[in-house]
């Protein structure tokens, strides 16, 4: 493993012993309160850790016992009050673990998880404490509706830990929790492994065939960040591999790349995942029966929006269907296209992209080459940010003298357009070896106002292909979607405005969590957004009329495929989590096969993420029987989106201020059917998500 450590950059460089150990102090004097990353280094969490875990056993054993009559006050909002020197202690370690993390890192790690799950299923399956908040009487308290919305939070929550269990049971539960950490962590660790070891020399002009600049000068960047032992190479990180995808010529060259991306986590040794799965998708299984539950999906969607695992198949059959007939569509014209050029080969998987990109230049004349040079980075910020302004009266101002646990990391200071303080926004862009992959947001610090007003730290974490010193660094439009995909996480975060915390920001069901950032990514894709936006980074020269017009007639290019890349991972996912094969075993690749057998999927397609390193349900259980949640979104987000259409404005100040109110700022105050209700004033429909997504003809 080829990872950075922490000790190399800012992020440990001051760092000292454990005896003078920073999470010692009860309060950060750091500007905005950040972690004073350049003063800790890896040997100060273990010790971190323990003493908050003791110091929040007492405040839960406090509670526990207190001879008062429960009450909201003693029981709920006191255990909401509990926690904070916890709270700040994993939120800077788990942060650092997945942004850049280092073997002193993963070995804490690994031993953390499975504590702080012990930790948690203590508190949950701690019987005094259930009978407490089981005798509140939020009508004899006279409770409001956040108080009332916290007490049945809270007690849906101790339900679904095992709280209502018998003795024998509790204790399977606690062990199941902890073993599940446990294979959490170890599978994460392993996936990350695979990527960052793998590299795909690029040497010599041969190797580099087809490739645009801005591929080969990120090429050449990712092989000097790696010891510069070859001129160019391709890792597994998706900006680099994706364009190499679409652009090699070297068709050898892209299957050897496209195994590489697709077998992580299966690729045998220790950094295999598929022993893994079968234990999690048992412990699952068997944590769901003791619930008292069919099966993991029917216990993971009891609490949802969706309500039941046959909603969400509904959903993605409906789905299913259109999409694979346009994906047959997409393939035939792809192979006919394949064999114009004299290719003697049926297509595979790994020529999808290249052909793909041959047919969109042919069909709309749209290269993504052309279209780079217009999506800086630094302007697809600020596009992201102006959206914000025009929308909710957000400013943002780069703040620079504060700690950062990388040099690449930037920070804005978010307020209200009376400047009324709204929290910190942290920006960490680039790819590297100690980051895992893909796109997300987090928060060093949560919103709430029960002790007192504090405001939220939110950071956004992605990979892009960083460009040579001294050069922009230029995203596909894929990448500025990404981008504004994670920043509408990160508006959810920020824009919380509850006093409990836990109802704050994307504490919210797991198929509501992606209305805001899914709905964020439609401003992107408006005429008038791209206009001001897109710009040369060379001329400062708009995105010419012409260029746009041609971005804009693409949308739905390659949505065939797209759709049932996805839509075939959430059956997957669904499926796996419906059956008791874990019970006597699993062979995840032959149920995996099996699977996508039975919606006949198309040879020439793979999963958008095959079990192995399906790191969405596997490195944890937010998405575990959820990622159907991004379509189940999708239909949320195309619908509230036409809420501004119709207002005839796509920044409508009050329908805006309803998205705000409703949404952003609302967290988990509603159940979602009456938050998006409030907002528009119904429940939505599938047929803008049909429409977006091109698979049927629109009106």
């Amino acid at each position: 493993m080829t990872a950075e450590t922490l000790r190399a950059t800012p992020a440990a460089a001051g760092g000292t012993s454990a005896d003078s150990n920073p999470f010692d102090e009860t309060q950060w004097s750091t500007p905005y309160g950040l972690a004073p990353f350049e003063q800790i280094a890896p040997e100060h969490f273990g010790p971190a850790f323990a003493s908050a875990l003791k110091a929040h056993q007492a405040e839960i054993a406090a509670i526990t016992v207190d001879p008062r009559a429960p009450s909201f006050d003693n029981t709920v909002a006191a255990m909401e009050r509990t926690g904070d020197q916890l709270d700040r202690v994993a939120a800077t370690f788990f942060n650092l673990a997945g942004s850049h993390t280092n073997p002193a890192l993963q070995a804490i790690e690994r031993e953390v998880g499975p504590q702080l799950a012990r930790h948690s299923s203590a508190i949950h399956l701690n019987a005094d404490l259930w009978a407490r908040i089981s005798q509140i009487d939020a009508d004899a308290e006279g409770l409001g509706a956040e108080e009332r919305r916290v007490l049945d939070r809270y007690r849906t929550r101790f339900r679904r830990a095992g709280a209502d269990l018998g003795p024998e049971a509790k204790e399977r539960i606690a062990e199941i929790a902890s073993r599940m950490a446990e294979l959490g962590t170890r599978f994460s660790q392993n996936l990350l492994a695979d990527e960052s070891r793998y590299t795909l020399p690029l040497d010599g002009e041969d190797d580099l065939a087809g490739l645009p600049p801005f591929l080969r000068e990120a090429a050449a960047e990712a092989a000097a960040e790696r010891g510069g032992a070859h001129s160019h190479v391709v890792t597994l990180s998706r900006s680099l591999i994706e364009p190499f995808l679409v652009f090699s010529t070297r068709r050898d060259l892209r299957e050897r790349a496209y195994q590489a991306w697709t077998r992580r986590g299966e690729t045998g040794g220790e950094t295999d995942n598929r022993a893994i799965i079968t234990e999690i998708i048992k412990l699952r299984a068997e944590r769901a029966r003791l619930l008292g539950f069919d099966s993991f999906a029917h216990f993971k969607l009891d609490d949802t929006m969706a309500g039941s695992p046959d909603a969400a198949m509904d959903l993605l059959r409906e789905v299913w269907a259109p999409a694979r007939q346009r994906a047959l569509d997409e393939r035939d014209r792809l192979q006919a296209l394949a064999q114009a050029e004299g290719g003697n080969f049926t297509i595979q998987a790994h020529d999808w992209r290249y052909y793909a990109e041959k047919l969109r230049r042919a069909e709309h004349d749209l290269d993504e080459s052309e279209l780079k040079p217009y999506l800086p980075l630094d302007g697809m910020i600020q596009a992201a940010f102006d959206t914000a302004s025009r929308l909710f009266g957000l400013r943002f101002e780069e703040v620079h003298d504060l700690p950062r646990y990388h040099p690449d990391v930037r920070a804005w200071a978010v307020t209200n357009a009376d400047g009324s303080p709204i929290g910190l926004f942290l920006g960490d862009y680039f790819a590297r070896a100690s980051k895992r992959s893909g796109a997300w947001m987090s928060a060093f610090r949560r919103q709430q106002r029960l002790s007192g007003d504090v405001k939220p730290i939110v950071v956004n974490v992605m990979n892009f292909a960083k460009a040579p010193r001294g050069e922009p660094t230029l995203l596909s439009f894929d990448d500025a979607r990404t981008l504004f995909h994670e920043f509408g996480h990160a508006l959810h975060g920020l824009l919380s405005d509850v006093t409990y915390p836990l109802l704050a920001g994307t504490a919210v069901s797991g198929d509501f969590v992606e209305l805001p950032s899914q709905l964020y990514e439609h401003w992107l894709e408006q005429p008038e957004v791209l206009r001001q936006h897109a710009r040369h980074y060379r001329t400062g020269e708009p995105m010419p009329e012409e260029l746009l017009r041609r971005l804009l007639a693409a949308r739905s290019f390659n949505q065939g495929f797209a759709t049932v890349e996805y839509t075939s991972s959430a059956i997957v996912d669904m499926t796996l989590h419906l059956s008791a094969a874990g019970e006597d075993g699993l062979d995840v690749l032959a149920f995996e096969a099996d699977a996508l057998q039975r919606i006949a999927m198309p040879a020439e397609i793979s999963m958008r993420h095959r079990s192995p390193h399906f790191a969405h349900i596997f490195s944890g259980d937010s998405y575990a029987a959820g990622y159907y949640s991004y379509l189940w979104s999708e239909v949320l987000d195309a619908d509230a989106f036409d809420a501004f259409r119709e207002a005839g404005d796509i920044f409508d100040p009050e329908t805006a201020g309803r998205l705000r109110r409703f949404v952003y700022g609302a967290g988990n105050l509603r159940d979602p059917r009456d938050a998006y209700t409030a907002f528009r004033g119904r429940l939505p429909s599938t047929e803008p998500l049909l429409k977006k997504r091109g698979l049927v003809r629109a009106a």
